[in-house]
């Protein structure tokens, strides 16, 4: 098992930490900005690599069928478990909605997909490129509902989804595939540029946005703000992986699609998650604290379970 695990950190995670600590060491020194790293990253390199990946992807209708069923299972089963502890904690509405953004949303994006391609390979992102769709579609719709709660407006959370370059990204790749039309040879390896680059841009995004947790989670919190956030990574770290192998288990996922759905449900709290608390208030500090530690933690508890499923 210790073989194993260092290898795992070897190979995986030696070279995810590169970018991360790149990252981190230029917004320590140089106070660069990351905000348009982000948006770079979320529209142009992001559709870019979800276009190529299911342009080219070996995904079945079996894959897509299983792993919808499962974003819904857990979303609702995460929902419950974090609303019934937010209930016997007596946690005030804020830090209720704080507590479900960092139990039901995961950094599958900038953190997920560069750790599945690495520990899993091609075959794995193929697999993960549907269930991070999924998840870009239920955080702008149902996160800003859980965020927001009594002044949550559908109409803008469903608009908001199609401002989103990378569901445009997969609509175009369905068609294609559907029809049996291949992009031009030109195009085609244009695309293929911008979404090898998505990798290495999103870990250093990472890694500036921890630093930049890491300074504004010294702020003092509250009881109930202590409450929920060591409730939080209890939920997210622990409880949360223990449900979806559970969830997986029944349904009888097997094989790859088991190991990218678990690994990708298991990641730490999602760096958007913090986004929408401090929009609609749903205790900002608590979920930026969540983010930063859920990571760290993430470097331990992944390679155990990547090592366990190899």
């Amino acid at each position: 098992m210790l073989q194993t695990f260092i290898s795992t950190v070897y190979h995986v995670f030696l070279p995810i930490s590169l970018p991360v600590i790149g990252g981190a060491l230029i917004r320590k020194f140089k106070k660069i900005d990351t905000k348009p790293l982000s948006v770079l990253s979320l529209y142009i390199l992001s559709p870019a690599l979800i276009l190529d990946t299911l342009l080219k992807a070996n995904i079945t209708y079996g894959d897509v069928t299983q792993t919808t069923l499962f974003c819904i299972i857990n979303l609702l089963l995460l929902w419950g478990i974090s609303t019934g502890v937010g209930k016997i904690l007596s946690l005030p509405p804020a830090e209720r909605s704080g507590l479900t953004l960092i139990t039901l949303f995961t950094n599958c994006v900038n953190y997920g997909l560069p750790l599945v391609l690495l520990a899993l390979g091609q075959a794995g992102l193929d697999k993960a490129s549907v269930y991070v769709i999924i998840q870009i579609i239920i955080v702008n719709t149902i996160g800003v509902y859980f965020a927001a709660r009594s002044h949550f407006s559908m109409k803008q959370a469903t608009l908001s989804v199609f401002k989103l370059p990378s569901i445009y990204a997969a609509a175009i790749a369905m068609i294609l595939r559907m029809t049996n039309v291949e992009l031009p040879q030109g195009l085609d390896q244009g695309v293929s540029m911008l979404a090898g680059a998505y990798a290495s841009m999103a870990l250093i995004v990472l890694g500036a946005q921890m630093v930049s947790a890491n300074k504004q989670e010294s702020a003092t919190l509250t009881s109930s703000m202590n409450k929920a956030f060591y409730a939080g990574l209890v939920l997210r770290m622990i409880l949360s992986p223990l449900a979806s192998a559970l969830i997986l288990y029944i349904m009888g996922v097997r094989g790859i699609l088991f190991d990218v759905l678990l690994i990708l449900s298991s990641m730490p709290a999602a760096v958007n998650a913090v986004i929408l608390a401090e929009q609609f208030d749903a205790a900002p500090k608590v979920v930026t604290k969540c983010i930063l530690w859920t990571t760290l933690a993430s470097f331990i508890m992944l390679p155990l379970m990547i090592g366990w499923m190899q």
